[in-house]
């Protein structure tokens, strides 16, 4: 899914399958990260199906403060992290932070110092051979292996650790779902079966192995590029999955059991805004008006915004008067404090700050605030593109800093509400339809001439897809059916879009 260049599934293939197949419930894990839950949440939540939380963390070998004993060679154990309630999210998204904000070197890393201490509410799966336990039963440290098993029980609570069993048909797999099986009897800890997958159905190992060239810059030709030692790691059935564990059947009915203890419910309405602190003796309210009363005297010249002295004057504060009284009604009052006030602290540092772009440029309250720098009325633009009563969504402005100066302000907003509450946003590329076409063309070693000449047969037409490209270009379908070059890439490229 968000294992980036890795996961070669789109979550609503997932959904739909999981539907197909009867599952009232699926997870998502991804190495390291959390990019996709909220998606994923709504849209298992949309088909009524049960989406359990997760994160398939990196836990460091000592301290996830050492920066010496790991590396390239020397890679972290994986560990599985389902949330099993509101609280077990809550600790999920912290220990995944820490993993990122303390904890990166190469990967983003847990210890278990950190696991100790946000363990409440989640469920930990041993992981895959990559997991502590794994490697110490591949290392034939049986002690080792049931010393690690029953720290994590410590950690979590014995009723909330779980050996994992696979079968991709890896002969080491074997190997160590035979020491888990001991372990579970030795330790009375329960088992669960589970299956990693990396790519919807089996016939997609091929392009999954076309991601991780790209991920890796290497060529298929290579005999040496990272590959997946089989192509069992697809999304397999309940009956595959019993058919695979049938002398293991706890650990299939755990799979269940585990389904239904996690149910987290997330808070997705509703706006939470940072808490804007006016001077004493004021409410947000009386001082986001007494704010807009003096921008608008200084923007328009109007002397005494109480008592207008023409019609020019009168529209001018008609004007402000809707739009203070849409803001209140929208709860968004603070919000624009919020913005008002780093946007000030800008001005008065003399860093550059451009005019605003979008629709909050229609604003006659941002314009008087001095968030925007475009007279809107001038222009005759139209407020409710921004916000809307009938339509009710949070409001964007588009702001930008001077680039040299950017991280004064971003240091002040920091310091104002706290380091831990203050985040930039990431942004994900996708592979469009002529991206795919190039990056899979230069996985499989196709001429460069040739990648080119199929991508721009694609239509420029924006977010177009493969799909609509071949019905609306002839050509494109044409070379697909017939030039050798095309058919190689596009039976990858399919798969891989998005």
């Amino acid at each position: 899914m968000y294992s980036l260049l890795d996961g070669a599934c789109r979550i609503d293939d997932v959904v739909k399958a999981a539907l197909e197949d009867h599952m009232p419930a699926v997870a998502m894990t991804d190495h390291g990260v959390m990019y996709g839950t909220v998606e994923f949440y709504k849209k298992a939540i949309a088909k009524g199906l049960r989406p359990i939380l997760g994160c398939e963390v990196y836990e460091a070998r000592e301290s996830r403060l050492d920066r010496k004993a790991e590396g390239v060679k020397v890679t972290p154990f994986h560990l599985v992290l389902l949330a099993q309630d509101n609280e077990g999210y809550d600790n999920l998204v912290r220990l995944v932070t820490a993993a990122h904000l303390e904890g990166f070197y190469y990967k983003p890393r847990v210890d278990r110092e950190i696991l100790a201490k946000h363990s409440k509410g989640l469920i930990a799966l041993s992981a895959c051979l990559k997991g502590r336990v794994a490697v110490r039963l591949l290392e034939d440290d049986e002690a080792g292996a049931a010393r690690a098993a029953g720290e994590y029980a410590d950690i979590f609570g014995k009723d909330n650790f779980y050996l994992e069993l696979h079968d991709h048909g890896i002969p080491e797999q074997a190997k160590v779902n035979r020491g888990l099986l001991a372990l579970a009897r030795r330790l009375n800890l329960p088992l669960v079966a589970t299956n990693d997958v990396h790519y919807l159905k089996k016939e997609h190992a091929g392009a999954h192995e076309v991601l991780l060239c790209m991920q890796t810059g290497s060529r298929m030709s290579d005999p040496d590029r990272l590959k997946y030692a089989t192509h069992e790691f697809s999304m397999k059935s309940g009956a595959e999955m019993a058919a695979l564990f049938a002398e293991a059947p706890e650990a299939i009915a755990n799979t269940v059991a585990i389904a239904q203890r996690c149910a987290v419910e997330m808070a997705l309405h509703g706006a939470h805004f940072p808490s804007f602190r006016v001077p004493e003796g004021e409410t947000q309210k009386s001082f986001f008006l007494k704010l807009c009363r003096e921008g608008v005297a200084r923007r328009y010249q109007v002397a005494d915004p109480d008592h207008p002295r023409d019609e020019k004057e009168k529209k001018v504060v008609a004007q402000m008067h809707y739009e203070i009284g849409v803001i209140e009604k929208t709860g968004f009052v603070g919000y624009f404090l919020v913005v008002w006030d780093f946007i000030r602290f800008a001005h008065e540092r003399g860093i550059p700050v451009g005019p605003g772009r979008g629709s909050g440029a229609g604003s006659i309250v941002s314009y008087a605030l001095g968030i925007t720098g475009i007279d809107p009325l001038r222009y005759s633009l139209i407020f409710e593109r921004f916000l809307n009563p009938e339509r009710i969504s949070p409001p964007d402005f588009d702001i930008d800093f001077c680039q040299a100066r950017r991280g004064e302000v971003i240091a002040y907003v920091k310091e104002k509400y706290g380091r831990e509450n203050v985040a930039q946003i990431i942004t994900f590329s996708t592979l469009g339809a002529k991206a795919v076409i190039r990056d899979v063309g230069r996985a499989l070693e196709v001429p460069l001439p040739e990648c080119d000449r199929l991508a721009k047969l694609v239509p420029e037409i924006p977010d177009i897809t493969l799909k609509t490209a071949f019905e609306k270009e002839s050509a494109l379908k044409k070379a697909r059916e017939e030039n050798e070059y095309a058919k190689a890439i596009f039976k990858y490229a399919e798969v891989l879009e998005g």
